[in-house]
């Protein structure tokens, strides 16, 4: 005799319902995670943060190290856009480690991890400083 319990749980792993459209966006293929593995992430929630292709030289590096007024040290690596960051607090000119830019905290979008600032300067490109040790990037 078949367990109605047992047949309902089992049916489960025949029973193909299609999806709707709607709901397909949220899927993750095996190629997508793939050419996910091409992306720079975030370190603490591994949400695609930039590419290593947004990676520039600023006074003629790619990576910096610096310390804040705390004595902390930072190193960080230059980045043209940063599509997975979000930005808190008002510019400021205070401190800047690069001379006639204002800088803001950037932080990840999903998960609000610190991992860096934006700089910015009147009449010049923006750009990320992206602190290293808080991004997962591609080998």
């Amino acid at each position: 005799m078949i367990d109605p319990q047992t047949a309902i749980h089992d049916s489960f792993y025949f029973l193909r319902i299609p999806l709707p459209e709607s709901h397909k966006e949220h899927l993750v293929e095996e190629s997508e995670e793939e050419e996910k593995e091409k992306y720079i992430l975030c370190a603490q929630c591994r949400s695609v943060i930039t590419s290593p292709r947004e990676r520039i030289e600023v006074h003629g590096m790619h990576q910096h190290t610096f310390f804040n007024p705390y004595g902390i040290i930072f190193q960080i690596g230059c980045f043209k856009a940063a599509q997975g960051c979000g930005y808190v607090g008002p510019a400021i000119e205070e401190f800047s480690w690069f001379p006639g830019f204002s800088w803001r905290v950037a932080i990840c979008r999903v998960c609000l991890t610190h991992l860096g600032w934006l700089f910015n300067s009147p009449g010049q490109d923006s750009f990320h400083g992206l602190i290293l040790d808080h991004l997962i990037q591609p080998e």
